[in-house]
C-alpha cells in the first residue's frame, strides 16, 4: 500500500492561511489526504463542515512523505482518508519518511 500511496496524487485541504491541512494527535502532526473529492466530502460531512467550501491541492504521495513531512516541526507523518473504513496512516517511521525525521531513528544517528 505504501508503494501505491506514494505514486497516488491525493487531495490535500487548505487551511484559512492556504497551508495544507493537518491535525495533531498525541504529538504527531498529520497532513490529512484524501484519495478522491467523495472521500473529502465524506470527512466534511462527518465533521459538520459540508456546507463550506474545501479548497484543496493535489500532491503527490511521495511529495508529502519525503518534502512536506520534514517541512513540519517535530514528528509528523500523513493520514489518508481519515475517518473513513478504508483510512489509513502514513506514521513518521523508517521506510515510511525520510531517515532524518524518522522517530524510531532518534538517538541512532
Amino acid at each position: 500500500m505504501l508503494g501505491e500511496f506514494r505514486r497516488s496524487a491525493v487531495l490535500v485541504p487548505l487551511d484559512v492561511d492556504g497551508d495544507l491541512w493537518s491535525a495533531e494527535q498525541n504529538g504527531v502532526r498529520w497532513i490529512c489526504a484524501f484519495s478522491d473529492e467523495e472521500a473529502l466530502a465524506r470527512f466534511a460531512q462527518a465533521r459538520g463542515d459540508a456546507e463550506r467550501e474545501w479548497a484543496y491541492r493535489a500532491a503527490l504521495g511521495a511529495r508529502l512523505l519525503d518534502v512536506m513531512v520534514p517541512m513540519l516541526p517535530g514528528p509528523a507523518g500523513v493520514a489518508l482518508d481519515a475517518g473513513s473504513d478504508d483510512g489509513m496512516v502514513f506514521p513518521p517511521v523508517a521506510g515510511i519518511v525520510p531517515d532524518a525525521v524518522a522517530v524510531d531513528l532518534r538517538g541512532m544517528r
